[in-house]
């Protein structure tokens, strides 16, 4: 019997309710969830579906413009509705403890790695002394699988990749070991084979210290490799919650099934197929079921009456008015997509590209094209040159010596010294929605900004839109009065996607652009893409790590390593037989819901 199962839960929330101040709509409501030592509940759901702020909750934090309006959570035995300012702050780290999205943003850039540990043990764990909290830095970075010696710890944040970031992150949560962790996303926008490292740290981590974790992420493949329980949120509520192996295998609620189908299939057998619509924003949520505008099923009860949470196995709960018939009137999984035609111009030219920073030097000899109608993906891990070689292209920069010609004629390294032609011909969408947004212009000021730069025309003419490319990648003409500290993460993603598209470029270089997307989304932004290219010829840079992803949306995959290119092919090839050692490894740290669950495809 494991510890999860013997024991009884160390968080027990019942019937949460957080609403908006103001208007009193609900953000979550009806959520019920237990985690018990050492076992990792996985909450997934679309972006603005409420996982964060359930997970905040369990910090006895509610966001800007929420308060908690009803029912409970207690954590370690102890209710959050009746502690106070200080007795939260106690509660925070040393019984509950947070690892973020974002490891750039957590961890101070003015203060050394050894320092930022030695605050945590000085806070959480006054009692040790100079030598104890030496000693417990030092475990604590080799248990995360961080070198513990003096030259890393007088580091600075700036001077780790993304993975040691983010598992100097880890190590800061658990170096007083604490009874909960809450884990937000914090494998977003990581290479393939640092995901890997840094989930097999938080899965050994909650096993030996017992830890209970609620992990929050839209990655659905991700949740078959860690957890042990998995919560489907949609609408504020938890529509399913089950065991990881039963939820995939036979899931009973048609939006879990939707997500399924959503998730991309390395092995290539069928399409990724989105949810029709948007997710409702709270204020905006249809009566009755609030998945019925966009299921299938949908019928008039589900309409009428929100469903009521019924046990459909041990410990596996659905909110739905049919869920037998749903699971068995699935339609099949879609066939694989079929191939854009690629055309026979070359668009982007680079020849013996190398670049700098600095006195470092960071890509060598890189030579690469990409062909009207064409995408090409560049994948590879953290610090491979994958950003600085779309940075070059993009004009953003300096440091590089070589030939880049785009549409024939040759490009200067600075974007403000190119013509507007290519300007709006190459455009740009960064990995970090939270850094690339005005936080004082609303999304609708981003978006027509754009406009009026490359399309000047009368307010109404821009309006209309701004509307449309909210839509086209799957929100709502309402989140253009919203200001970006508003929208969740995904949906500030999609809003630098809308902006870049909003100039009808040539060429699109995304960069990482659906790492920060729920599955859902991530489909919806692909199947945009790939009817981009039909109807303009876009083609596309695609900087990723997600190797399931370029499957469905790349002609040609160019994989780096160290600055360098080790191997390029077709994308079937580079699936079917890698030659790259470096390229097989890739694939086989790439998580898989098939491989995790033991099944031949999600259910349709």
């Amino acid at each position: 019997m494991t510890v999860a199962a013997a024991a009884g839960p160390v968080v027990s929330v019942s019937d949460l309710r957080i609403e908006l101040t103001g208007t009193g709509d609900d953000i979550v409501d009806e959520v019920g969830v237990e985690v018990r030592p050492g076992e990792i509940l996985g909450l997934v759901g679309e972006s603005g579906s409420g996982k964060t702020t359930v997970g905040m909750a369990l910090l006895g934090h509610v966001r800007r413009g929420g308060r908690l309006a009803g029912g409970t959570i207690d954590v370690a035995g102890r209710s959050l509705g009746e502690l106070d300012g200080d007795d939260l702050r106690r509660l925070r780290c040393g019984v509950v403890a947070y690892i973020p999205q974002d490891p750039g943003t957590a961890l101070n850039p003015a203060l050394r790695i050894r320092v930022q540990l030695e605050e945590v043990l000085e806070a959480h764990a006054p009692e040790q002394g100079a030598g104890g909290r030496e000693q417990r830095i030092r475990e604590v970075l080799e248990e995360v699988a961080l070198p513990a010696d003096d030259e890393f710890l007088r580091r600075y944040p700036h001077q780790l990749s993304g993975g040691q970031q983010q598992r100097v992150s880890i190590a800061m949560a658990f170096i007083d070991p604490p009874r909960v962790i809450v884990c937000d996303e914090p494998t977003t926008g990581l290479d393939v084979t640092t995901q890997a490292r840094v989930l097999r740290t938080i899965r050994e981590m909650c096993r030996s210290h017992g830890v209970a974790a609620l992990y929050v992420t839209h990655d659905l493949a991700v949740v078959a490799e860690l957890a042990d329980r998995v919560a489907v949120l949609y609408g504020g509520r938890i529509v399913e919650c089950g065991p990881r192996d039963e939820l995939f295998a036979a899931p009973r609620h048609p939006y879990t099934r939707r997500l399924l189908r959503a998730v991309p299939d390395i092995a290539g057998r069928r399409a990724i197929v989105g949810i029709p619509g948007y997710a409702a924003l709270p204020g905006g949520r249809p009566s009755g079921c609030s998945f019925h505008p966009r299921c299938d099923f949908a019928q008039e009860d589900c309409r009428a009456a929100a469903p009521p949470r019924s046990d459909v196995g041990p410990r596996h709960q659905v909110r739905c008015h049919h869920p037998v018939d749903a699971a068995r009137r699935s339609p099949e999984p879609g066939a694989q997509a079929a191939r854009q035609q690629v055309g026979e111009g070359v668009l982007l030219d680079v020849r013996g590209l190398d670049a700098h920073y600095g006195s470092r030097h960071t890509l060598f000899g890189v030579d690469l094209e990409i062909r009207h109608n064409e995408c090409v993906a560049v994948v590879g891990e953290s610090g491979s040159g994958k950003t600085t070689l779309a940075r070059c292209v993009a004009g953003l920069h300096r440091q590089w010596s070589g030939d880049l010609r785009f549409a024939g004629a040759p490009l200067v390294s600075v974007a403000r010294r190119r013509s507007q032609a290519e300007r709006q011909g190459i455009q740009y969408v960064f990995q970090n929605p939270y850094a690339s947004l005005n936080p004082r212009r609303t999304v609708g000021q981003t978006i027509a900004r754009q406009l009026q730069l490359f399309f000047p025309g009368r307010r109404r003419a821009i309006a209309q839109r701004v509307a449309e490319c909210l839509e086209s990648v799957a929100l709502s003409p309402r989140a253009g009065q919203r200001f970006p500290d508003e929208l969740s993460g995904g949906e500030r993603q999609r809003v630098a996607i809308a902006r870049a598209l909003a100039a009808q470029p040539q060429l699109l270089v995304c960069d990482e652009v659906t790492s920060a997307l729920d599955v859902s989304v991530q489909a919806a932004i692909i199947e945009l893409l790939g009817e981009l290219r039909s109807r303009m010829g876009l083609s596309l840079l695609f900087v990723t790590h997600e190797l399931a992803v370029i499957r469905t949306v790349a002609d040609r995959v160019v994989v780096m390593n160290d600055g360098r290119i080790v191997e390029r092919a077709p994308v079937e090839q580079i699936f079917r037989a890698p030659q790259a050692a470096y390229t097989r490894e890739l694939l086989a740290n790439t998580p898989s819901i098939e491989a995790a669950v033991g099944r031949e495809s999600p259910p349709g």
